[in-house]
């Protein structure tokens, strides 16, 4: 069955009214995948929503069910939800590609990771409205108080372990992929984010930025540490329509610092993907574009004597 069928647009469309009545504002995804639907800013026709400029994603989303099944009587669009707008944050617990493919990866999966978190803060894992993704891993849901502004981390706050706010878009359950279907594992109540974890979610990171004339493993030298901050900054100041590119043209930059052992790539990747979503990129383009900039970097680069 093709996600072009009439009864999968109905299945779609009853994802996305669920979703909204709910309270929670869903955008139209493309059909099969996790990409946003809707047209960019280089497409922009300023009309209709965008008569008064370019609105985003984010800005678009809606509850409201008449819009929704506008959107979806067009073709079978799985549902995202704009976490911010929508009073959320979504904790995104991964599981390591290597895990994934073959269960073999020695990396913590993010439940392990987030479990561990938990543990640390003397609290149990608070029991939430929970999706479980094609891949095995799992969105945990919870609420935010009105006035509470909190932006997207990735995996700054464990191994693997993501959070969606503002700015921030998840799949919703009932959306279908080649790879399987969202789907609620535990329909039980959103419940409101734990004081522990909104402290966490709310410090600023606090970076290492202690020289290192020896290079130790999890450590960085002074010279890649500020490249990173240098461009992952300027990721964050551009605007749409130039994102993606800056981030290739960024990762690329970082790639021969991990090639000369100056900085791991974990390091580099988990600094852009932050970068890249604060920016408005949605989190697998992030990292698509970071994993293709810093494969061609690292293949590509001359050693450092000779550079």
């Amino acid at each position: 069955m093709t996600h072009h069928t009439a009864p999968r647009r109905a299945h779609l469309l009853a994802a996305a009214l669920a979703a909204a009545a709910r309270g929670w504002h869903v955008h139209p995804l493309r059909p099969g995948g996790k990409g946003s639907a809707l047209h960019g800013e280089r497409a922009c026709t300023r009309i209709g929503e965008c008569a008064g400029g370019h609105r985003k994603w984010e800005q678009r989303a809606t509850t409201d069910p008449d819009r929704i099944r506008r959107a979806w009587a067009a073709d079978a669009f799985n549902v995202g939800i704009a976490t911010g707008p929508s009073g959320l944050v979504v904790v995104d617990l991964d599981v390591p590609k290597g895990k994934e493919e073959t269960g073999s990866s020695d990396a913590p999966d993010g439940a392990t990771s987030f479990a561990a978190l938990c543990e640390r803060a003397g609290q149990p894992i608070p029991l939430t409205y929970t999706v479980r993704t094609p891949s095995g891993g799992l969105h945990l849901y919870y609420a935010v108080r009105l006035g509470i502004r909190l932006f997207n981390t990735a995996r700054t706050v464990a191994p693997n372990v993501d959070t969606r706010a503002w700015g921030g878009n998840i799949v919703a359950a009932g959306s279908i992929t080649p790879h399987g279907a969202y789907e609620v594992i535990n329909d039980a109540p959103v419940a409101g984010l734990p004081a522990w974890l909104l402290q966490r979610l709310q410090a600023p990171p606090a970076p290492d930025r202690t020289p290192a004339p020896l290079l130790i493993p999890g450590q960085a030298t002074r010279r890649a540490e500020v490249s990173l901050e240098r461009e992952t900054a300027a990721v964050r100041r551009t605007s749409e329509g130039g994102r993606n590119n800056r981030l290739l043209a960024g990762a690329r930059a970082m790639g021969r610092f991990v090639s000369w052992g100056e900085i791991t790539r974990d390091a580099v990747e988990a600094a852009f993907q932050a970068a890249g979503e604060a920016a408005g990129l949605s989190p697998g383009e992030c990292r698509t574009t970071i994993h293709s900039a810093l494969d061609w970097s690292i293949r590509t680069c001359r050693p450092r004597a000779t550079a």
